[in-house]
């Protein structure tokens, strides 16, 4: 991806999102200085984005995408007096599931890892 298609999709469904968060989990390459992933480019979208949500606080997770780039996956989290717990709030639904006919919910993306970008 070059510069000039910063900052990409931005919007990425929760069982993407959810598949990129397990190739992070199984990810057991050790990086070396000249790949290690010091910072992220985050586009101000997908702030903003996960700022309409109207939570307390923003959650970001850990993936790595179809490019094989680590990520950051940004969702909204609401403390839940209750359980004394954050959950995660996603995006509005986009589509459909086919298999289960639910709405699909959404988390956003959109980061460049530094290096390369």
């Amino acid at each position: 991806m070059s510069e000039e298609t910063f900052p990409g999709p931005i919007k990425v469904t929760l069982p993407v999102a959810k598949e990129w968060e397990k190739r992070y989990d199984e990810d057991t390459e050790v990086e070396d200085r000249e790949k290690k992933v010091k910072s992220f480019l985050i586009p101000r979208e997908s702030l903003e984005l996960v700022l309409k949500l109207d939570t307390t606080a923003v959650r970001a997770y850990l993936g790595i995408n179809e490019k094989n780039e680590k990520t950051l996956l940004f969702v909204g989290a609401q403390y839940d007096p209750k359980t004394k717990e954050y959950y995660d709030v996603y995006g509005p639904p986009k589509g459909v599931d086919e298999c289960a006919g639910d709405p699909i919910p959404l988390v956003y993306d959109g980061t460049r890892p530094s290096p390369p970008y």
